[in-house]
């Protein structure tokens, strides 16, 4: 008899059944009213959750197109551009200004470490930034970036927009949009939300509208800010055909944020983390990222001397548990664990359980 597996990877993240459920209903017409509703609701939702006076736009997409989208509402050609890099998902935006035509310099950290705030605001003081990335968590180290802290630096610095890549991070590491200083967060449905991969997620805050506003119009099509801006006001207007079973999928996960309470939530991540990676410390296991800059919504472990990557996963894989592989120079020699959304304790011990019998069989 198989066992059932759980899909611990650093997302898609198991979805429960509430949110299966929602994805399951019979779908109506966009034009549909109480599905116009479900939709203007789940923004305000949003908006008050995440602490934004400015606009939430949930569209059809990925977390890369959601980068895409917040750097292209904001620069233009030529504009110099800071990315804050903690791994492999920071790099992502690299290629992505430079195909924009933008003046890109990199700040990066070792892997396993984070870029400090004081090491940003030495950066920033070098030239007139138009923007800085940072990505919050990066999943390929299990790194956690400083964003309220970083938000400080950047308020002093008045022509940069700050962007956040929350992919990895929100609804499970705390983030508040206005109150962090940030002008835009995005992230995916598929990662702490619990729900399934189709859904960009994006907040602009007042000063990313005004930077959108001051550039006039912008190459750019499916991502303007100006396209959607008019729907997400009022979702019977249209632009593109919204997907309508994921946004109720996504309106049931916020119904459980709220339930639950975002402080809570935060809460949650950070004990269920600290408990999994002392669990694995205990195993012979060891946790890439530094312990003053580990993340609350994955672990990347790295194998006690003499385990084999491709044995452990496969076994592990056997006792009814999937992991994601190390990525970089660690592909090979981590395994990367997804601990966050709505994930329970028993979801937990299985995982933490399933990981010990296969050391016991590999050994």
């Amino acid at each position: 008899m198989k066992n059932k597996k759980l899909v611990m990877i650093p997302g898609p993240t198991p979805v429960v059944r509430s949110i299966q459920d929602q994805m399951g209903r019979e779908t109506v017409s966009f034009k549909d009213p109480e599905f116009m509703k479900d939709y203007k609701d789940l923004i305000v939702d949003l908006k008050d959750i995440f602490r934004v006076k400015g606009e939430a736009f949930v569209v059809a997409g990925t977390g890369t197109m959601a980068m895409e989208m917040a750097i292209a509402n904001v620069t233009k050609d030529g504009d110099n551009v800071l990315i804050v890099s903690n791994g492999y998902f920071g790099d992502r935006y690299i290629e992505i200004c430079e195909r924009k035509g933008l003046s890109v310099d990199v700040l990066s950290a070792e892997w396993g470490d984070t870029v400090t705030p004081e090491e940003i605001e030495e950066k920033l003081k070098e030239k007139d930034y138009k923007a800085i990335t940072v990505t919050h968590v990066d999943t390929s180290t299990g790194t956690v970036a400083k964003v309220k802290e970083i938000g400080e630096v950047v308020k002093k610095f008045e022509d940069t927009i700050y962007i956040v890549d929350g992919v990895c991070a929100t609804a499970g590491e705390k983030e508040y949009v206005d109150d962090y200083n940030i002008d835009i967060l995005f992230t995916g449905s598929q990662k702490a939300f619990g729900v399934a991969p189709g859904l960009a997620i994006l907040f602009a805050g007042e000063r990313a509208l005004k930077r959108r506003e001051e550039l006039g119009t912008i190459r750019e099509y499916y991502v303007d800010f100006h396209k959607w801006i008019p729907i997400m006001n009022d979702p019977s207007k249209y632009f593109g055909t919204p997907p309508i079973n994921l946004i109720w999928a996504l309106k049931e996960s916020v119904r459980l944020i709220k339930e639950e309470g975002i402080e809570e939530r935060y809460q949650r991540h950070i004990e269920d983390a600290s408990y999994i990676q002392k669990k694995l410390l205990d195993m012979g296991f060891d946790i890439l990222a530094k312990k003053e800059c580990r993340a609350v919504t994955l672990s990347n472990v790295l194998y006690p001397e003499g385990v084999d990557d491709g044995e452990f996963r496969k076994v592990l894989s056997e006792e009814g548990v999937v992991v994601a592989g190390g990525l970089g120079e660690y592909a090979g020699k981590l395994f990367r664990l997804g601990h966050m959304g709505n994930i329970d304790k028993h979801v937990i011990a299985s995982t933490l359980a399933a990981i010990e019998r296969t050391l016991e069989r590999i050994k």
